[in-house]
C-alpha cells in the first residue's frame, strides 16, 4: 500500500466503531491522508459534537509529525522541547487518540483520530483503527 485509500479508511473505521460499540461509548474517527487532508468521517449516534473538531486535530497532529498525538504531549510539557507546540498548525492536539498509519515500509501514510472518550478509551479505540486488517 503506497497512500491511505478510501476503502482502506472505511474497513478501519469499521473496526474502530466495532471497538468503541464494546467499549459503549460513541466516538468521532476520523481519518487524514498523508498531507493531513481529512479521507473519511464517522462519528456515531450521540457522540459530542464538540468531540468532531478534537478527532480530525489528533489526527493531523499524528500525520503532521509522524507519531502519535500522545508522544507530543509528553513532549510538550512545560520545560520540555516542545513546549508550546500546540498553538501552531493552526491548533494540535497533545493527548491520547490520534496514531499514524504506516505502510509495509514503515512509512507514514495517513492518521486516525478519535474522541468521545476519555483519552484512555479514544487510544483504544484509535489502536483498533490502526492495526485493522
Amino acid at each position: 500500500m503506497t497512500a491511505l485509500t478510501l476503502q482502506d479508511a472505511v474497513r478501519r473505521t469499521e473496526a474502530g466503531l466495532a471497538r468503541a460499540a464494546e467499549l459503549g461509548v460513541a466516538m468521532n474517527i476520523a481519518f487524514v491522508d498523508a498531507g493531513g487532508h481529512l479521507l473519511h468521517f464517522s462519528r456515531m449516534d450521540d457522540a459530542w459534537l464538540g468531540s468532531i473538531d478534537i478527532a480530525l486535530r489528533k489526527a493531523r497532529t499524528s500525520v503532521l509529525f509522524r507519531m502519535p498525538s500522545a508522544v507530543i504531549g509528553e513532549l510538550s510539557q512545560p520545560g520540555g522541547p516542545c513546549y508550546g507546540i500546540e498553538a501552531t498548525n493552526d491548533g494540535l492536539v497533545s493527548f491520547g487518540g490520534g496514531l499514524p498509519i504506516t505502510d509495509e515500509t514503515g512509512r507514514v501514510i495517513g492518521a486516525v483520530g478519535v474522541s468521545g472518550g476519555d483519552v484512555q478509551q479514544d487510544t483504544l479505540v484509535a489502536q483498533a483503527c490502526a492495526t485493522a486488517t
